[in-house]
């Protein structure tokens, strides 16, 4: 049997396949459906869900043109990537085969008008690069908004800190790197040649997207080795990807230093972003959910970065700190901003959108054109303000000359779809409306015309309808059939009815299908130059939104202070901690029944360094020591803090080891985890940082545990040069003695009511050590069985009265211990 030849159409599908990585799937216009075959077809059907058919053994599925956004969403979010090839000239004016090409590719980190994004959050989509001199290169670029960053980071564990902060959808990495940085990163990689990282095809690109013959006019002189991320990754999005990138406007090098940092464990055990646990409907667990009170996707994004990435620089906090403080004494135009903030949404993610080819949502123009209606507003409430609030006004545009054309361009109600018809408004073009008033007038005389014929005929269930085989037609039931006139030429018959033209009908149908398809068609195009227009102000609009997202979490930031009775903090540049009535703001937030009891804190680098916190479980330590890390985190992101009063020195980093988890997809026990972690502060923390330690030593036995944290507690506090302010919670009674030999370690504990049997926490810290672990009495609080809590106490009354050999062993441990101390103190001053 001859072998069937490949037909025109399926050797173009092949050669555009050959053209792309295998693990991209090919959508492929054909008329009103984009085809998948062979595997791309079976992989998507699968995702999709949707039959998959064969066609001359060829497996295939397909899903319709219109509806393409709801599938490409199913699939990037299955990780999938997705190739978009079009029909790139007429069909009815192509010689042979209609010539197609793949007008972009759809990837999980470059989405931008595909799928629903979190206003919240941005897309990122990064790169990762080490040189031959072990420096490491990143640059994130986040599509929809235009928003790009590179940063130096001074190791490999930063990386790690940054990815998880981030959490880009995409990393690229050159395919000879894959193994180093698959070793530190939880993203899914793309990997690309090597070359593509070279720093001088990186500079080149640079140069050229900006059009400048320098870096130093981009403030990019002292990045190097980060630069080579970002080219690899401009040229990705643009070559590989088919992306533009003329909303890429500016690029930000980001120093370490400049920002209090963050590592991932200490951004997940304070919950600052996401709860550790499932939280109940409706309650607010994490820092972020309680400050965040924004009122526009630009300010709910910034308000995140401010606070997984504060300030350590006392010029800028001051500078937020005024600010927020000018609207807190001035409520009325507090409300009044918020009021006008209100009105605006995604002013960058529209603008990227409207850049988009693919995209032709009229009712974009209108959300841009309302946006930028509320900045004179804004302006004449902020002039004469002082503080970087008036600075942010002054950088305010409005466009009144794009605002007006897009309201005279644009109806107020609109379809979704250009494709549609009825977007421009009646007035705006005479030509439109001239054929507007042709297919109208048309429609009118189909009306009369079907009214006439079935007086003419007296079938009075005669019909004038209409599709795309046939046009228009007469359709007549089969019960009036012997009343058609006989010069009704007959087209199709149906079970139930005829269809019939006539010449008059055809004729005017005609006239009437013309005037609607130009109506529609130069619709398309006038919207098409009113996009061009639009996008020649793309710079604007964007220093518009990032203005309008400063003084949105400005805004937000003194709503709070207000709502929740927060306080400016006194920032310095020294070293003491001090809070009088601290509150923990988000555990005061969720508490129902219960007033939350505030407390004074203390920490510096003389009598006050390193405070060991005792006391029995759920007495409240543990949101202690948080509440004084979140505090610190809040006052250098610029915000006020939950306090009567604050005076916080700078701090450089805050460290937390906090609970016990195991890691066992890495193989790690709980008590592996926390000795990593224990180990990752003691060599990365330094004289300026903060340090939350709770409970170390507690995942292995008695001794090794007491050894360990005893000795972590010597070394926090040995060195004059090192000392950084810590707060230390234990069960370890033992512990409390270093305060014998060590005269900057303080003994705090949490106060305990005891009634008969029972206790009360009093939630209050005192300084003084706590006397005794009530584990009996918690362990009724939480509800075991009376016969267990009975039993127990009688065991406990046994073992103290015969003087059990545990009891004798602590004792001796204690004795053992403060012998050591005064050795090791005697041999320090040796």
């Amino acid at each position: 049997m001859a072998e069937k030849k490949e037909t025109p159409m399926m050797a173009q599908y092949r050669s555009i396949r050959r053209s792309l990585p295998e693990e991209i799937i090919l959508f492929f216009r054909l008329g009103d459906f984009y085809e998948m075959f062979f595997d791309d077809a079976v992989r998507a059907s699968n995702i999709l869900d949707i039959t998959l058919t064969k066609r001359n053994e060829i497996p295939m599925c397909g899903v319709p043109y219109h509806a393409a956004a709801s599938y490409l969403e199913q699939l990037i979010k299955a990780d999938a990537k997705v190739a978009i090839c079009e029909q790139v000239e007429d069909a009815s004016q192509a010689k042979g085969v209609v010539r197609r090409e793949v007008t972009r590719i759809v990837t999980p980190g470059t989405i931008i008008d595909e799928m629903k994004l979190d206003d919240k959050n941005n897309n990122y989509i990064s790169a990762l690069f080490q040189s031959l001199d072990d420096s490491l290169g990143l640059a994130m670029l986040d599509l929809s908004t235009g928003s790009c960053w590179i940063e130096e980071p001074k190791e490999l564990s930063m990386i790690t800190t940054i990815m998880e902060r981030y959490q880009p959808s995409e990393c690229l990495v050159s395919e000879e790197q894959v193994s180093l940085f698959e070793s530190v990163i939880q993203q899914s990689i793309t990997t690309c040649e090597h070359w593509q990282f070279e720093y001088g095809n990186a500079e080149d690109r640079i140069l050229r997207h900006f059009n400048t013959l320098s870096l130093d006019g981009l403030g990019l002189a002292h990045s190097s080795v980060s630069l080579s991320a970002l080219g690899a990754l401009m040229s990705y999005v643009q070559l590989t990807l088919h992306r533009k990138l003329s909303h890429l406007q500016a690029i930000q090098f980001r120093q370490s230093e400049d920002a209090l940092f963050l590592d991932e464990t200490t951004v997940s055990n304070l919950e600052l972003v996401t709860p550790l646990y499932t939280q109940r409907s409706g309650q607010k667990n994490t820092l972020l959910q309680i400050i965040d009170t924004t009122c526009t996707p630009m300010g709910a994004r910034l308000i995140r970065e401010w606070l997984l990435r504060p300030l350590n620089q006392l010029r800028e906090i001051n500078q937020r700190q005024e600010a927020i403080e000018c609207l807190i004494q001035q409520q009325m135009l507090l409300s009044e901003i918020r009021t006008f903030l209100k009105e605006i949404r995604d002013m960058e993610r529209v603008m990227t959108r409207i850049g988009s080819a693919s995209s032709n949502n009229p009712r974009e123009l209108q959300t841009l054109s309302k946006a930028l209606q509320q900045i004179p507003h804004l302006k004449k409430l902020l002039v004469d303000q002082g503080t970087q609030l008036e600075v942010a006004a002054e950088y305010l545009e409005a466009i009144p000359s794009l605002t007006d054309h897009i309201d005279k361009a644009i109806k107020d109600e609109v379809p979704l779809h250009l494709r549609d018809g009825g977007v421009i408004q009646d007035g705006y073009n005479t030509k439109l409306d001239d054929l507007r008033e042709a297919a109208s007038n048309g429609r009118s005389w189909l009306a009369t015309f079907q009214a006439e014929e079935a007086e003419k005929t007296g079938i009075k269930t005669l019909k004038v309808r209409f599709n795309k085989v046939f046009g228009y037609y007469i359709e007549i039931s089969k019960s009036q059939l012997d009343r058609v006139p006989e010069h009704y030429q007959r087209k199709q018959t149906l079970t139930n009815a005829e269809r019939y033209s006539v010449p008059e009908l055809t004729e005017y149908a005609d006239r009437i299908l013309g005037a609607e398809e130009r109506a529609i068609a130069l619709e398309q195009e006038l919207f098409q130059i009113l996009k061009k227009e639009t996008l020649q102000y793309l710079q604007i609009v964007q220093r518009n939104a990032q203005q309008i997202a400063y003084i949105d979490v400005i805004a937000s930031l003194a709503e709070r202070a207000l709502t929740l009775d927060y306080v400016r903090p006194i920032m310095s540049e020294g070293t003491d901690i001090k809070v009088e009535e601290g509150r923990h703001p988000v555990v005061e937030q969720l508490m129902e029944y219960e007033r939350f009891v505030p407390n004074d804190s203390i920490l510096n680098q003389s009598d006050h360094q390193l405070i060991l916190i005792t006391g029995p479980n759920m007495a409240g330590k543990s949101t202690y020591i948080r509440q004084v890390a979140l505090i610190t985190i809040l006052a250098h992101m610029g915000s006020f803090v939950p306090a009567r009063r604050a005076e916080i020195g700078l701090v450089d980093r805050v460290f937390t080891r906090v609970g016990a988890s195991d890691d066992l997809a890495r193989g790690r026990s709980t008590f592996m985890v926390e000795m990593q972690e224990t180990a990752n502060i003691l060599n990365q923390a330094t004289n300026r940082s903060l340090i939350i330690l709770d409970e170390i030593g507690r995942g292995t036995s008695t001794y090794d545990g007491i050894s360990i944290a005893w000795s972590v507690a010597e070394f926090l506090t040995k060195d004059v040069s090192f000392m950084p302010r810590t707060l230390f919670a234990t069960h370890y009674h033992e512990l409390t003695d270093l305060s014998d030999t060590l005269s900057q370690v303080k003994n705090y504990s949490v106060a305990v009511k005891e009634q008969g049997k029972k206790i009360t926490f009093l939630r209050k810290i005192i300084p003084q050590a706590a006397d005794k672990s009530y584990g009996i009495q918690v362990a009724r609080l939480a509800g075991l069985p009376s016969v267990v809590v009975e039993r127990a106490e009688s065991i406990l009354a046994s073992l103290e009265q015969t003087g059990q050999p545990e009891k004798t062993a602590l004792r001796t441990v204690r004795k053992r211990l403060s012998k050591i101390a005064q050795d090791q103190n005697q041999l320090d001053l040796l």
